[in-house]
């Protein structure tokens, strides 16, 4: 039987999918959601697809664009008046400048819509349809997706289980001033603000070194001690884990129960607005996703990414949308998945990071037990910053990638300036997928951040970009 807090949710839902069900009678929209975990490139992802839309950029695979059905693409005023605006402008601003260099990340949600004329191909479109379509962009950081199992599980699940993976490798090594105090906690003790305090501080000091590069794990929920935002010293997230078991009740009074409180308000606070009044009324999805830093360091990082698309597949109300749906809350019905920074590699690798994806992607769903939603995945360069060229060495000829590091880059002893183009050899990634998630590339890859390209028409070079548009949006444009 349904609990009411079931039924409250599902009314939640259903309310958010009539508005924008009315709303789309008048003005036909679709909300693209646009995630993924820290570094993977959002934004870098975002400013260049809407620059290449605005500007008629060359994109040959997707059809109603390089067919040249759109006609004209414009912003427009954002329609949820909640929600900060993407800073699509200054992201522009950064990335093509005189000191061109990369936006700043992602740290909160926003929202862009951009408006398509089009001309429609069925009969039924010409005749009754708009030929305008809004694309409603919602930016949102993969960290806080994570935090949607958080909704199923109690303060006492959630600490059993983030404990365990605590106590195995490689996660052991990096929590060992968090288990020090966690050792001398006990939940049944009478409640203290500073025990919870320092507890949060040494809980968070430990999920930010499992994220760092040489490490990269990607489960490290609660999303928001990491990227706190506004929240930042709030009691809201003033918790950590506890070492109690799943069952556990904790009495009122004490530092469990206060630990305990404040998770239920994170959850009640943070997420599930998130949720209700975002996330579940998307209509497509891309995940964006740093594959070669997990491949580089190791089987661990490329296990937990797999937990972590595991868990992202398992919270998104996915299906083909149907009448009812479109009336009582959409479902998200294209997903996909994006290996970022494919300028890294050669385009010999870029077919086989590509296939290390799907199979990532295809055993996480087996995981999540994923069906419905129709998936995809691609190996992007959303900016291609580099090129390709052919460098003799010892009379073996390498495949290398050419552009200009970042200042302060460094390799094999070389520190770049900034001005200076570098060739580099990268290495390459297995025709095996099973051997990369195996651990074989790890510390084989040699990368460095190279310098945004000077845009050439207005617009920057990609990988797959317009095939990314094909599968998320071309049928919408028929």
């Amino acid at each position: 039987m349904a609990s009411f807090t079931d039924i409250v949710d599902g009314t939640r839902i259903a309310a958010g999918g009539l508005a924008d069900f009315a709303t789309g009678l008048i003005n036909p929209s679709v909300r693209l959601g646009v995630t993924g975990l820290s570094r993977a490139g959002k934004t870098v992802f975002i400013t260049a697809l809407v620059n290449s839309l605005l500007k008629g950029g060359r994109f040959p695979a997707f059809e109603a664009m390089s067919g040249g059905r759109i006609t004209r693409c414009y912003l427009e005023p954002q329609p949820d008046d909640t929600l900060p605006r993407f800073a699509f402008e200054s992201h522009m601003k950064a990335l093509s400048g005189e000191s061109r260099h990369w936006p700043e990340s992602t740290n909160r949600i926003s929202q862009l819509r951009i408006t398509a004329e089009y001309t429609p191909v069925g009969f039924i479109s010409r005749s009754f349809g708009s030929g305008k379509l809004h694309i409603d962009i919602v930016d949102y950081p993969g960290e806080w997706l994570l935090d949607l199992p958080l909704m199923r599980m109690s303060y006492a699940e959630w600490s059993a289980a983030t404990i365990a993976a605590s106590r195995m490798a490689p996660r052991l090594a990096l929590a060992g001033d968090w288990h020090a105090l966690l050792s001398t906690l006990d939940p049944a003790r009478p409640a203290d603000e500073q025990d919870a305090i320092t507890a949060a501080e040494l809980f968070t000091a430990y999920l930010a070194r499992c994220r760092k590069d040489d490490v990269s794990l990607s489960t490290l929920p609660p999303g928001r001690f990491l990227m706190p935002g506004d929240y930042k010293g709030s009691p809201l997230l003033a918790f950590a884990p506890l070492d109690v078991s799943p069952a556990t009740e904790l009495h009122k009074g004490s530092l469990g129960a206060l630990m305990e409180r404040r998770y239920q308000a994170y959850v009640s606070t943070i997420v599930k607005p998130f949720f209700y009044g975002h996330f579940a009324r998307l209509d497509r999805q891309i995940v964006l996703v740093d594959a070669l830093t997990a491949l580089n360091a190791g089987a661990s990082a490329v296990k937990d990414l797999q937990q972590a698309l595991a868990d992202i597949l398992s919270c998104f109300r996915q299906g083909a949308n149907s009448l009812l749906s479109n009336l009582f809350g959409r479902r998200i019905d294209r997903v996909l998945f994006a290996a970022t920074k494919a300028d890294l590699l050669h385009h010999t690798s870029h077919d086989r990071l590509e296939n290390i994806l799907k199979t990532i992607v295809e055993e996480a769903m087996t995981r999540a037990e994923y069906s419905g939603a129709e998936i995809d995945v691609a190996a992007l360069a959303a900016i291609r910053a580099t090129r390709e060229a052919s460098v003799k060495q010892k009379g073996e000829t390498l495949e290398c990638i050419v552009g200009t590091p970042l200042s302060g880059e460094q390799l094999g002893g070389t520190e770049f300036d900034g001005m200076t183009e570098a060739a580099i050899f990268p290495g390459d990634l297995p025709k095996e997928a099973e051997r990369a998630l195996d651990g074989a590339v790890e510390g084989s890859l040699k990368f460095v951040r190279f310098r945004p390209p000077v845009p050439k028409d207005g617009t920057w070079p990609h990988i797959r970009l317009d095939r990314t548009m094909e599968f998320l949006l071309g049928d919408r444009f028929l």
